[in-house]
């Protein structure tokens, strides 16, 4: 018995409440499909839009988005308009078809429109094109859906003599009403903020499109909106970049401060290299791939320049208390803190929102509260040209960008570029605190009080049970510490560095409670100061000081980086380790210097891959023991990369660093393990330190206490 088989061509048959279903399911929210609609007046040539929201209280209450722009003509409503995912915006902006305004659509899936849908039951529309009639329709949801297949759903629409726009006037009301929600005051001043958001106020265009929102039945409701830009001048911190083809320069400026002696001062920096994270460029799971610490042209493809500007302010209550209007700014900071992103000067949402950190801004100062600055403190815009970051694709719902690895590399971009702000705000910021914060002494009182606070602020968020364990564990730690410190007779400043560091680290980590951040965090950051607080005592401790090979100590460096010298093609010059060399002895503990000097060749390793990225063949580092330095015998490491451009006193500060993902302790740690043993960490001139010339870098010496070293 044979059996037929057959077979049949069928269409998809999509039911008409597909329609309802693209407003309701693929909008986040109210107001983000309001935003959809201005975008669309934007792509309408529009000058200008305004929302209304009229009769507010009442159940009859409706929407009104009305634009100046080049209205539809009946053949657009029914080719384009009625048609959902029409690609006549894509198409254009990938031919780079711009409008009479010279503006690129923001529009590419043909979804935008029913973005009305989300907002109430019934639109109209009333359109005109130049030199053509008026059109007219309107739209009952509730009657569309129950007609069940889409082909079965008809719109009808009018072509009338104008009635709204008359003469040559163009553009499109659209009027929504039986609203699916209440809008409130404070619904009403977010949208404000969105509505009036759509435009960079730092873009060339942006004067060019306008968005308002009025509300006639509560005109109060947007009454005291503080001028943003005025308040913006305000910030103490100004800093704005430019990346284009591998070239990276920035501008910051510190402006002083009423009544805080701290001078204002500005940096510009032009063609300098983009130090980037580089588990931002290639994560932990490609291990084959060698990590590279500096932006190439390549990293932009598909990105094109990126832009920057950037507002920080310092809500320390001392310095706040010190500007005028501080309730104004620390409002604004509540409401607008965050970075935004702008392509070809209009807004792509939902970056910079009060629930958005793309950037992970807040992450990166739990770990490193120091140095790195937090979306409550900074008001931020990303610009972009749509024309060459197409790589960059809107996610359907209208939140951001598809994740894909353009947009890993545009953060990259944009993390890499924040560095130079973060390091030189916290050489500025230092200045301030030591003028604000009273000077205090060695002693463990601040520390006590800082942990009696953490005490009550976890009981009061009812975290004592399980965070009283991790409590005394930093009490422990810092009391061995405390005593480890005193019985080796350590210096008063090692110890008062030591000691204000925990104290500040006690103190954020009862911020970060006041502010509801995760059990998991808080976790983490109590058992990274209990780890920081064990590792100084280890270094208190550690070992015997006794007498020791300078020669043995370089060895011993050497071989521990051999192999990451072949790996990044370093070629290591060091005399002292030739057969013949002479030897050198010196009092310290040998495992402390050992750490210390291989920070040294640590911090070397990364800048010589900043200058030398592309000529790898060129890295190298000098290492050979001097006996000429004032003070002693010194181990001098010299390297030819960038070289320093901070001083001294600044570099070995705790938390202080130009790399993006470096801690700032490796100069400070060396610094503490030479004045523990009576010795010092310096930085000579190169002729001094008897440096050959071509090692035109950095130049750093640890020098051993001369009473204590033999040759």
């Amino acid at each position: 018995m044979s059996s037929e088989l057959t077979s049949t061509d069928l269409t998809f048959q999509p039911r008409a409440r597909l329609l309802q279903l693209l407003g309701d399911e693929l909008i986040g929210s109210p107001r983000l499909a309001v935003f959809e609609l201005v975008k669309n007046a934007y792509d309408a040539d529009a000058d200008s839009v305004q929302v209304t929201i009229r009769d507010i209280d009442q159940s009859e209450a409706t929407i009104v988005v009305s634009d100046d722009g080049i209205g539809m003509t009946l053949a657009t409503i029914r080719d384009i308009w009625l048609i959902p995912g029409h690609d006549h915006r894509e198409r254009q902006r990938k031919a780079g078809l711009r409008t009479e305004k010279k503006r690129l659509p923001l529009g590419e899936k043909g979804l935008g429109r029913f973005a009305a849908h989300k907002l109430g039951d019934e639109i109209s529309l009333v359109t005109k094109a130049s030199n053509s009639l008026e059109c007219f329709l309107s739209i009952d949801w509730a009657h569309v859906v129950r007609q069940g297949a889409l082909s079965d759903v008809t719109v009808n629409v009018r072509e009338r003599k104008p009635q709204v726009f008359k003469g040559s006037s163009t553009g499109t009301i659209l009027t929504i009403s039986k609203l699916r929600q209440k809008w409130t005051r404070g619904d009403i001043r977010r949208l404000h903020r969105q509505i009036t958001s759509i435009s960079s106020p730092f873009s060339r265009r942006a004067d060019e499109f306008s968005a308002q929102l009025v509300v006639p039945d509560h005109p109060s409701w947007l009454d005291d909106i503080p001028d943003t830009m005025d308040l913006l001048r305000r910030a103490p911190w100004y800093y704005r970049f430019n990346f284009h083809r591998g070239q990276f320069d920035w501008h910051y400026r510190f402006r002083s401060i009423p009544s805080i002696k701290v001078q204002s001062r500005k940096v510009d920096k032009t063609s300098e290299p983009l130090l980037v994270f580089p588990s931002d460029i290639q994560p932990d799971d490609t291990p084959k791939r060698r990590k590279s610490v500096v932006a190439d042209p390549t990293i932009s493809a598909g990105i094109g320049r990126v832009r920057g500007r950037l507002y920080v302010f310092d809500r320390d209550k001392e310095v706040l208390a010190r500007q005028s209007e501080n309730r104004l700014i620390e409002s604004l900071l509540d409401e607008h803190g965050g970075v935004r992103v702008y392509r070809d000067g209009i807004r792509v949402y939902n970056y910079g929102e009060r629930d958005d950190d793309w950037l992970r801004l807040d992450l990166s100062r739990v770990n490193d509260p120091s140095v790195r600055i937090s979306r409550n403190i900074v008001i931020g815009a990303i610009e972009l040209d749509l024309e060459d970051s197409t790589a960059l694709r809107e996610k359907t719902n209208r939140e951001g960008f598809v994740e894909n690895d353009a947009f890993r590399r545009f953060r990259a971009i944009v993390r890499g570029a924040l560095t130079p702000l973060e390091s030189e705000r916290k050489l500025d910021k230092d200045k301030i605190r030591r003028i604000t914060s009273s000077a205090r002494a060695p002693e463990t009182s601040p520390i006590n009080v800082a942990i009696g606070q953490l005490r009550r602020v976890a009981r009061r968020h009812k975290l004592e049970i399980e965070f009283e364990p991790l409590i005394k564990k930093i009490e422990r730690h810092y009391q061995e510490f405390r005593d480890t410190m005193v019985r080796a007779g350590s210096t008063t400043i090692g110890i008062t560095l030591v000691f204000h560091e925990v104290e500040q680290g006690v103190r954020n980590l009862c911020d970060m409670i006041e502010s509801q951040s995760s059990t998991t965090t808080l976790r983490r950051r109590a058992r990274d100061l209990t780890d920081l607080l064990a590792a100084f005592t280890d270094l208190a401790r550690r070992g015997e000081r006794k007498e020791n090979s300078l020669n043995e100590l370089i060895r011993r460096v050497r071989d521990i980086n051999r192999i990451r010298f072949s790996k990044h093609q370093i070629d290591l010059h060091a005399p002292v380790l030739d057969a013949d060399a002479p030897q050198h002895k010196a009092t310290f503990v040998f495992g402390n210097a050992l750490g210390a000097l291989n920070n040294l060749i640590d911090n070397a390793v990364y800048w010589l891959q900043v200058r030398w990225q592309q000529q790898s063949s060129l890295r190298k580092i000098y290492i050979n023991i001097n006996l000429d330095l004032d003070k002693g015998p010194a181990v001098v490491v010299a390297d030819n990369g960038p070289g320093l451009e901070d001083e001294p006193n600044e570099v070995t500060r705790p938390f202080f660093s130009r790399r993006p993902e470096g801690m700032g302790l490796g100069l400070y740690y060396a610094s503490m393990v030479m004045e523990m043993g009576d010795g010092n960490l310096t930085f000579p001139r190169s002729k001094d330190a008897d440096v050959p010339d071509e090692f035109d870098g950095a130049v750093v010496a640890l020098i051993f206490p001369v009473n204590r070293s033999h040759k």
